[in-house]
């Protein structure tokens, strides 16, 4: 099977076997790709004595540290069939991330984000309202993790309107009038966490404003870290989204510029999910063996996407646990987790760790 009969699958529908055969086949075949097209992975696997014309299933793939992408340009294309170079987020000072897409690396990554977030909130598009600033995407020369993760949600929306000015103030004029325009209907909300919190939640509450959002759909991504400084865990963030404005429908994500498409989106009992085109393994800090479903550990990334880089096998510098597999009380497939945080020592890093730095 190739990558684009697998995308036609639906994300949540295949069970452990399943799975794990068509991704071992997709991974040996990507493997294989980046071994003899990127100088430096070839380089990287040859050291450690690994030979990926062997068979070998994805959990013993060797695994790329995430801090790689900011010090070396790795890359599978030549320059001249680079179409988007993606950046991602960091404080002043901070390297960041380059990640090179060529046309069908950028448009694959497209079509499973479509099939993933349309799995949680239909295919119609809706209204979209956008906690953030326009002024994010107006560059679309280099996109950075922020800009892009607006632009690739968009697309799920009609009748765009942000809700902050240039000033990353609420723009309460515009947010009444969008809500106005499509009262009675659904709307579909985007914002990185610590911007809906800090400048919608904790707006509407200073200002007194009560917005019906009773019939939308919130989907918020990026790092805890600030909001866990204040005491705030994803139940009190949705509860006090729930008491201000009657929203009910809040769903978190987890994702990395590094593996762009690949989102692991919230179900309704609050566990992250892994869809059939990629996988979690949560590493043990000793060994790096594969934990048990209940340990903490680093989280290694798998995806069947990343064609123009060898992303596909990713250590992150995060941490958390494996809740379980195939079992889910929402019924999906597959196998879902939590996030913990970041490891100690590690640099901030998510879209809104990196804003919330300036706080």
């Amino acid at each position: 099977m190739n990558l684009e009969e697998y995308i036609s699958i639906p994300p949540y529908s295949l069970d452990k076997s399943q799975k794990e055969v068509l991704l071992n086949n997709l991974l040996r075949d990507l493997t294989l790709h980046h071994y003899h097209t990127c100088v430096e992975y070839r380089k990287m696997l040859d050291a450690v004595g690994f030979d990926p014309n062997q068979p070998f299933s994805y959990q013993h793939l060797p695994f790329l540290p995430v801090r790689l992408f900011k010090m070396l340009d790795l890359k599978s294309i030549p320059d001249s069939e680079v179409a988007k170079t993606m950046t991602s987020s960091g404080t002043t000072g901070q390297a960041v991330s380059k990640i090179y897409l060529d046309r069908d690396t950028a448009a694959s990554q497209t079509k499973v984000l479509t099939k993933i977030v349309s799995s949680f909130i239909g295919k119609q598009r809706v209204p979209m309202l956008i906690i953030d600033s326009e002024s994010v995407v107006k560059d679309r020369r280099l996109f950075s993790a922020r800009g892009a993760g607006i632009l690739g949600f968009s697309m799920f929306g009609t009748q765009r309107v942000f809700a902050l000015n240039n000033q990353m103030e609420l723009d309460v004029e515009a947010v009444a009038a969008f809500l106005l325009k499509n009262q009675g209907g659904p709307v579909f909300m985007f914002g990185f966490t610590f911007m809906v919190w800090q400048h919608f939640y904790k707006e509407l509450i200073k200002q007194n404003i009560h917005f019906d959002l009773s019939k939308a759909v919130l989907i918020h991504g990026g790092g805890w870290k600030k909001l866990a400084h204040e005491s705030v865990s994803s139940e009190i963030f949705k509860q006090k989204l729930f008491e201000s404005t009657g929203i009910q429908h809040v769903h978190d994500y987890y994702g990395m510029v590094e593996q762009t498409g690949s989102i692991y989106m919230e179900c309704g009992e609050g566990h992250l999910h892994a869809p059939i085109f990629s996988d979690v393994i949560i590493r043990r800090y000793t060994d790096f063996s594969e934990a048990s479903i209940g340990e903490k550990g680093i989280i290694q990334v798998v995806s069947v996407l990343p064609k123009s880089y060898p992303g596909h096998s990713l250590l992150t510098e995060d941490e958390g646990i494996l809740l379980g597999e195939d079992d889910c009380r929402c019924g999906r497939k597959g196998k879902y987790f939590k996030i913990i945080g970041r490891l100690k020592n590690a640099e901030i890093r998510g879209c809104s760790d990196v804003y919330a730095t300036r706080f």
